[in-house]
């Protein structure tokens, strides 16, 4: 079965560009019951190079870091700056485009979570009861990326590997609760 708005040919074509030594990012969702849900892992095709696999690390260890900052009376800078802080005292950047969500009744709720502080944003403290869709999305390049013809399919601008992790998170009065972990 394709994703929604992705159709069964594109998946295959996608699967025979795919080679070993790649990686590809793979972000699903869910509606149950009124609510959503939102998640992404990147999976190695094969075998791939210290630098991919550090990548893939480090984005993995952002998300972590970031889960660790859902706590009610903290701010969104919290979590934002323990991505940035992260991926860019390794080497990497993140993603500008693209930012994490409150979830909920609706796939997109606020507030936006980018992956860096920007101060113009606001920094709403975090509140029992608050979900957050946390997903760094980190690049072994420049940041920038761009939206292939499909439509769908995102890229870096500099043809340089991009790593993305993700899972929604439940702040709650014992700390984080990681909704989409198994």
């Amino acid at each position: 079965m394709a994703a929604e708005g992705v159709s069964t040919l594109d998946l295959e074509t996608a699967a025979e560009r795919m080679m070993k030594g790649d990686i590809v990012s793979i972000d699903t969702g869910v509606q149950l019951d009124g609510y959503y849900g939102d998640s992404a892992t990147t999976v190695a095709i094969g075998d791939v190079g210290v630098e991919t696999r550090k990548l893939m690390r480090v984005t993995q260890e952002s998300l972590e870091l970031a889960i660790q900052q859902v706590r009610a009376g903290n701010r969104l800078f919290d979590i934002c700056g323990s991505v940035e802080r992260h991926v860019t005292a390794n080497g990497f950047s993140v993603v500008r485009e693209y930012v994490g969500h409150g979830i909920g009744t609706q796939l997109h709720e606020e507030p936006q979570i980018p992956n860096y502080i920007e101060r113009k944003n606001e920094n709403p403290r975090l509140k029992e009861g608050m979900v957050l869709a946390i997903e760094p999305m980190v690049n072994a390049g420049k940041p920038d990326t761009r939206v292939l013809k499909d439509k769908w399919t995102a890229v870096t601008r500099d043809g340089s590997y991009s790593a993305h992790f993700e899972h929604c998170v439940a702040v709650t009065s014992n700390g984080p609760w990681v909704l989409t972990r198994p």
